[in-house]
């Protein structure tokens, strides 16, 4: 009896160390292909062109910076209900789902077979049977897991969990596409609201001045050319306004589709009313770069595609499981659960591909090559980005001093139409002094305002550009 109980102490033991020691080894081994390292990028410490403030800091919220509530509100809606932001996170519960399953295969599978079935064998054969025919039924738990020895597994989990930041990131950049759709369709709407204003009272003007050509043709002081003149200056300006108030329809229902309310109706608004952003700090660093979700997303795919290298050299190793089961088997139902009915069976299982005519090193070189591809694209999204800030700034810049003499070539226009009006009313020079003063003014009050939209979209393309915006002091800089 003693020998009995010693001999089970030392199954126990055995069973223990054949446990343990596959898990020793599988913590002392290092995975197979590289560790992935961040390519170093020869970059300017600072963007080439500069602005003129202090110390900065991205922003994810950067569309608040325009001081507009009803901007926010459509922004917010884009982010909730746009459908490509939907898709994207679709996506992100895809590659979540893909992680998971990767990771359960670190942890052991259990299974259940069951089954019955009765036969008949021959009782002429070599083997007679006591039952004939007879009933049969089996229940057992099974399990299997694979030791991951050369990593396989840690790098597949090691390129899931980059493919799902890489999918975050996807989901981050679309966000910023998204946000700065709404905000230069707004600043579109907000622009063509002020190009229709300023023409609905140039249109009054020029009626005004058809009134007083009718009224002194009829007195003989004028003759029938300035009315004439007069009705295809009015009528041309009619027509532009029939085109922009087109033009703000069309730009209504973009913004309805952007962000999924199709029954969007927003109030006439002068864009002026919107405060330029603080400009940005001189120094920019273009470690800023790294608050871009594109940049972002771009390394994860390559560090995805760094772990794919270790996946497909650990192909080139064994491939060692353990396998167990236990169950009971036997001819009546009710006695499946008793100890003389009891099965189970232990394992070890080992996989080694010896010749493929190297279609396993072939896909080492596909995993290579991808890595290859993906380096280049990080590095093409870090050149691309460089350049968008760089554009970015010296738009805004020129934008800026382009808006500042437009200003003040519109404030003379106006002048000079009024010296234009008085002079035709004294009768010291011809309508046609008038109808080109009015028509200057018209071309320079409508450039003005275009300019302004060309600056505000100068500071979302940078705001874009910098993947957020700059948190500065805040400053209402408007004109």
């Amino acid at each position: 009896m003693q020998n009995l109980i010693l001999d089970k102490k030392n199954l126990f033991k055995m069973k223990l160390i054949c446990l343990l020691v596959p898990m020793a080894l599988l913590s002392a081994c290092k995975s197979v292909g590289p560790d992935y390292e961040r390519p170093q990028l020869a970059l300017p410490s600072q963007y080439s062109e500069q602005a003129d403030q202090a110390q900065s800091k991205v922003s994810t919220t950067w569309w608040t910076a325009y001081q507009d509530q009803l901007l926010n509100e459509l922004v917010s809606k884009a982010l909730q209900s746009n459908t490509d932001i939907k898709l994207a996170v679709a996506r992100i519960e895809e590659a979540d789902a893909l992680a998971r399953e990767i990771g359960a295969a670190t942890l052991p599978q259990v299974d259940l077979n069951a089954g019955a079935n009765r036969s008949r064998v021959s009782e002429l054969g070599g083997n007679p049977v006591l039952v004939n025919p007879r009933n049969n039924f089996k229940a057992q738990l099974g399990t299997s897991f694979e030791i991951d020895f050369w990593g396989k597994i840690r790098r597949a989990k090691e390129s899931a969990r980059a493919q799902i930041l890489s999918t975050r990131y996807a989901k981050d950049t679309v966000a910023l596409s998204l946000s700065g759709l709404v905000a230069n369709n707004y600043l579109t709407l907000r622009s063509l609201d002020t190009q229709i204003t300023l023409t609905q009272e140039n249109l009054k003007s020029r009626e005004s001045s058809l009134g007083l050509t009718q009224r002194r043709l009829e007195g003989g002081v004028a003759s029938a050319l300035d009315v004439y003149q007069a009705e295809v200056a009015s009528a041309n300006l009619s027509a532009q306004l029939a085109e922009l108030s087109r033009q703000r329809a069309l730009i209504l229902h973009q913004l309805a589709i952007l962000t999924g309310d199709l029954g969007l109706n927003v109030a006439s608004a002068d864009i002026q009313s919107l405060p330029i952003p603080p400009t940005p700090p001189a120094g920019l660093p273009s470690s800023l770069l790294e608050a871009r979700p594109d940049v972002a997303q771009a390394e994860q795919q390559m560090i995805a595609a760094n772990a794919n290298i270790g996946v497909a050299k650990a192909a080139l190793y064994p491939t060692i499981s353990l396998t167990a089961g236990l169950g009971g088997e036997s001819l009546e139902l009710g006695d499946i659960l008793k100890s003389a009915s009891r099965i189970w069976t232990g394992g070890l299982g080992l996989y080694l591909p010896i010749f493929d005519s190297g279609k396993l090193n072939s896909r080492v070189d596909q995993a290579s090559a991808k890595q290859k591809q993906a380096l280049a694209s990080y590095q093409g999204a870090i050149q691309t980005a460089f350049k968008e800030v760089n554009d970015a700034l010296v738009d805004l810049r020129q934008n800026t001093e382009r808006e500042d003499a437009l200003n003040r070539g519109r404030v003379a226009a106006k002048k000079a139409l009024d010296v234009s009006e008085n002079r035709y009313k004294s009768g010291y020079s011809a309508y046609l002094d008038v109808l080109d003063a009015q028509r200057v003014y018209n071309d320079s009050a409508l450039t003005y305002v275009q300019s302004r939209q060309a600056r505000l979209a100068a500071t979302v393309s940078l705001f874009k550009a910098l993947g957020g915006g700059w948190q500065a002091e805040v400053q209402n800089q408007a004109k």
